[in-house]
């Protein structure tokens, strides 16, 4: 099984948020202590790092699981629990992250790129955090908020500074086998090749003198096939790594006995190129004759090669190094890469209709406002309702068209939406009129009670 992966998953689970704490202080000599209880820690983040000593996506082939650690739960005298630890996974320099949709979202095209994968829970805060003039001993606490969990498609794109390219048994494994240090598998049969091989060439250590020594990564893709850019056989999936080569360097078959010509050759692999992406034409690229030791002719390239006999090699080798060189030096003074650190976008509060008469709240800050461990507390629902209101989720509602009696869902929070003339539908009043009514059918509570439930 080969060890080169450019096609791989990634499950990424941030840890979730530590739970806040409700608690008093419990002293000698003082009868009713204040609010102690501290905040959970936050859930650890999982950051995708490009990283230059990375060669593959091996690693996810067999795990694709990575998991952040969960902060830890809040608790008495205001102490705050832990934050989890952040996991930082390394891929390719080239990693292309895509959603289960197959949409791009990020591109870590350069060494020390990181993306945010998936973000860790808020931790809950504690029942301290609550305490006010009017709440002078809240009894309630947040829970702490569910790390994010999602799958991912990796996609790696070589750079490399040559890429070979040719059709299917055109010589470019052995070619790569001599010049470099690469072993790819060789036969005389067609799609030998099915993943990219790459090579390290060195050119002037022979003279003896090593400081003016040129290396250049070289990549074997796999033969390409007329049809390729519209995706026949594997044409996308080889393509991908030509996008990013520096200098192309294009192989015809000169044997005889080739399906084509070689100038056939040069103008299907030419138009597939274009095809796929328009400005690989405008690539430096050296177009090579294979097999020349066994050819009738070699009009029409740039340099015949014999990759078994060596003719030609040296000088294609030299040529390609001061092509790698001279694009190094352009790309360069373009533009120098500076580390770039990405994070999604935040969410925002969403009102569905789900019936006739049901309605959903999604969208991280609106399900943050609810996330209490007892929403049966009045005083926690109160802070839901003054949350929410801030968030702006009564407007919403009102302009989708919620109506009165309507049931409406926010995370583990469902209530029937109200509005009258002297208030929103999302008023403590209301709710905690509701409440007072439940408990007065049940015999919990007199109706006739005028007890302030602050």
């Amino acid at each position: 099984m080969s060890n080169f992966v450019d096609a791989a998953q990634l499950h990424a689970k941030a840890g979730d948020g530590g739970a806040g704490c409700v608690s008093f202080r419990r002293e000698a000599h003082v009868a009713k202590g204040g609010p102690d209880g501290g905040d959970g820690g936050r859930g650890g983040d999982v950051w995708l790092v490009a990283d230059p000593n990375q060669a593959s996506l091996l690693g996810f082939r067999d795990h694709p699981f990575r998991r952040a650690t969960d902060g830890q739960h809040g608790t008495s005298k205001r102490q705050h629990g832990a934050r989890g630890q952040d996991i930082i996974v390394s891929v390719p320099v080239g990693t292309v992250v895509k959603d289960a949709y197959d949409e791009v979202l990020v591109d870590l095209s350069g060494p020390g790129d990181r993306w945010l994968a998936a973000e860790g829970g808020l931790g809950g805060q504690g029942n301290a955090r609550f305490l006010s003039n009017r709440r002078r001993a809240p009894a309630f606490a947040e829970q702490g908020e569910v790390g994010a969990e999602l799958w991912f498609n990796l996609e790696l794109k070589l750079k490399a500074d040559v890429a070979l390219i040719g059709f299917p048994n055109v010589g470019k494994s052995t070619l790569i086998a001599r010049v470099s240090a690469a072993r790819p598998k060789i036969a005389d049969y067609p799609f030998t090749t099915l993943v990219p091989n790459l090579g390290v060439v060195r050119v002037g250590t022979r003279a003896g003198r090593p400081g003016d020594a040129t290396e250049f990564v070289m990549a074997d893709i796999p033969g390409l096939i007329e049809g390729a850019a519209e995706g026949r056989g594997l044409g996308h999936d080889f393509l991908r790594h030509v996008e990013r080569a520096r200098v192309l360097c294009v192989l015809l078959d000169m044997a005889p006995t080739a399906p084509h010509s070689p100038s056939e050759q040069q103008e299907i692999l030419l138009r597939e190129l274009g095809d796929y992406q328009a400005d690989l034409l405008d690539r430096p690229r050296v177009i090579v004759g294979s097999r020349a030791d066994i050819a009738e002719a070699s009009e029409g390239v740039d340099f015949p090669v014999s990759s078994v006999t060596g003719q030609g090699v040296d000088e294609l080798i030299a040529q390609l190094a001061r092509l790698v060189t001279d694009a190094r030096r352009d790309e360069a003074a373009a533009v120098t890469h500076e580390i770039v650190v990405h994070r999604p976008i935040p969410d925002e509060v969403l009102v569905e209709r789900l019936s006739e008469n049901t309605w959903s709240i999604s969208g991280r800050p609106a399900l943050r406002a609810v996330r209490f461990q007892d929403l049966t507390d009045d005083q926690a629902l109160d802070e839901v309702v003054r949350r929410l209101k801030t968030l702006g989720v009564d407007k919403l509602l009102s302009r989708a068209g919620v109506r009165d009696g309507d049931v409406v869902t926010c995370g583990q929070l469902t209530f029937e939406w109200w509005r009258d003339q002297g208030g929103s539908g999302l008023d403590r009043d209301h709710h905690r009129a509701t409440r007072r009514e439940r408990l007065a059918r049940s015999g919990r509570l007199d109706v006739g009670d005028d007890d302030d439930d602050d």
